[in-house]
């Protein structure tokens, strides 16, 4: 055998191990971004229920305090849903890197 062929094959067996590891690397962190969005999404529930009761009660209390109660809820809901959609984007960014690594490995 030819010292470049043994050459190009260590080095390609090297980096295939290599972009093993980022792939299991990038399995891991869309599960635990996967759990973190499933938190996220039940806390949203949660603060979107509470809203809406919050914005009965302000329509029917017409008081300062229960507007500035519904609006700081509001504000939570909406910080809730920026989160969201940051993992949503972070789990659709990991998959598509592990889509091009696998491109890579099957090369």
């Amino acid at each position: 055998m030819d010292t470049n062929t043994l050459s190009e094959m260590g080095s390609s067996s090297i980096g295939n191990r290599l972009i093993e590891r980022k792939l299991q690397r990038g399995v891991l962190s869309v599960a635990r971004l996967k759990e973190e969005l499933q938190v996220v999404q039940d806390q949203l529930d949660a603060l979107s229920d509470e809203t809406q009761d919050l914005e009965i009660r302000s329509l029917v209390a017409e008081t300062p305090l229960s507007l500035h109660e519904l609006r700081d809820a509001q504000r939570h809901v909406y910080a809730m849903q920026k989160q969201k959609e940051h993992l949503v984007n972070a789990i659709t960014e990991t998959l598509a890197r592990q889509d091009e690594l696998l491109d890579k490995l099957g090369r």
